[in-house]
């Protein structure tokens, strides 16, 4: 159907296998698996991503800073001879096997590469695997790696510090589970330094504030958001006049629920709000902790860390712009090379932006693609002749075709 309905030279004898097989062969895995991760071999779709990189750099350019997270994708079936596992669901299916997809893209939001891996991965043992693929498949001496707290752990941040890697980092840090941050950062005196002021406006972009704290020759840096933390603090108190209420009632029934024994002080038959357990949890309102080994102004690691939503949006696009699910395919080659395609197509739109943003223009790209596809060419012919006539270039359409330096068809032409 996307043949008949779309005019490209050259596809006319191209059939549905010919797609299946060239999706298949993205995800093959090649002779070399020099750079390959403990979770994954190398594949086809490797190849092309270099060539990417290769393509958009020049002498004097690398990656200063990547940015890297993960996601689930959820098949409809085993999902292959290795992806599909069980695992953490990011789609809140559990009960559907998955791979694991990472992401890494660069400073300026282009994405660089991207892994898949069983579904039963977990994010903690990735970070390192990763930042040595990349060094060594694009040929990066040394960068700075943002990733978010659940690819932390002690051994990780270790390894990031070896003086034979020399990484720089910026790593959201779990503030609830390291003593280290919940008793000594979070308690440290120190007044906090404005970055961004609260606006007045919903499109007014979120308040920030940091403070930077060295504990133990670890630096960290607590970022504020105090608009969150009214929030947090106005949820919690909603939390607390409930079971309040509800200890008065029946008090049983609240023990099992986990949400309220934070805030619960059982003794035998007793139960009570416990206003230590209270006055604990609001250290946290509005709050997260970095930790860095950069140079970086601790206002700088704050804004270049709160730019890791990039990852998540390429994740929001790939999963429902891009309509990667649901996977039905049985085959761990076909899987990958069916994720690598939305992966090229992300590229694409990416570059797109870029050209229509560098021409001053900035368009919603669901009108984009219904302008596009609004561009009819008809055949008819008359006295002997076979003309082409083209509809209307309505909307967007125009500028898109002007911003990629593509000439539009003329609106008659003889064939």
């Amino acid at each position: 159907k996307w043949r008949r309905d779309t005019a490209i030279e050259g596809v006319d004898k191209v059939c549905l296998h010919h797609l299946y097989r060239a999706m298949a062969l993205l995800g093959e895995v090649v002779a070399d698996q020099r750079d390959a991760t403990p979770f994954a071999p190398r594949c086809t779709k490797d190849l092309i991503e270099e060539a990417l990189f290769l393509e958009r750099r020049d002498l004097f350019t690398g990656l200063d800073l990547v940015f890297f997270d993960t996601t689930s994708i959820s098949f409809e079936g085993a999902g292959g001879e290795t992806l599909g596992k069980k695992g953490h669901s990011k789609d809140r299916r559990p009960d559907l096997n998955q791979m694991v997809v990472g992401a890494v893209i660069d400073d300026h939001g282009k994405p660089v590469c991207c892994e898949m891996w069983p579904g039963n991965t977990t994010d903690v043992i990735t970070l390192i695997p990763v930042i040595e693929r990349i060094r060594n498949r694009f040929h990066i001496g040394r960068f700075c790696i943002v990733a978010d707290r659940g690819m932390i752990s002690a051994k990780t941040v270790r390894a990031l510090e070896d003086p034979k890697r020399d990484i720089d980092y910026i790593l959201g840090a779990r503030m609830r589970k390291v003593k280290e941050i919940s008793h000594q950062v979070l308690s440290r005196p120190g007044r906090y330094r404005e970055v961004r002021p609260e606006g007045v406006k919903s499109k007014d972009k979120e308040p920030l504030q940091v403070k930077e704290v060295l504990v133990n020759e670890k630096r960290y840096i607590v970022c504020l958001n105090p608009k969150q933390a009214r929030k947090d603090a106005q949820d919690r108190e909603a939390i607390i006049t409930a079971l309040t209420e509800r200890i008065k009632n029946d008090p049983k029934k609240l023990i099992g629920n986990k949400g309220n024994r934070k805030y619960l002080s059982v003794k035998g038959a007793r139960i009570t709000i416990d206003q230590d357990k209270v006055e604990a949890d609001s250290r946290f309102d509005g709050k997260w902790v970095l930790t860095t080994n950069t140079t970086l102004a601790a206002e700088q690691v704050a804004l270049k860390y709160k730019e890791l939503w990039q990852v998540e949006q390429v994740f929001r696009d790939i999963k429902s712009m891009l309509e990667t699910r649901p996977v039905f395919h049985q085959r761990d080659e076909t899987i990958r090379g069916h994720v690598f395609c939305s992966f090229l197509a992300l590229v694409l739109k990416k570059e797109l932006d870029r050209r229509l943003h560098t021409a001053g223009h900035s368009f919603e790209w669901a009108d984009i693609k219904q302008d596009l596809a609004a561009l009819q060419e008809t055949t008819i012919e008359d006295e002997g002749k076979r003309l082409a006539i083209r509809s209307q270039c309505l909307g967007t359409a125009g500028r898109v075709f002007q911003a990629v330096g593509v000439a539009i068809p003329s609106t008659i032409r003889e064939l």
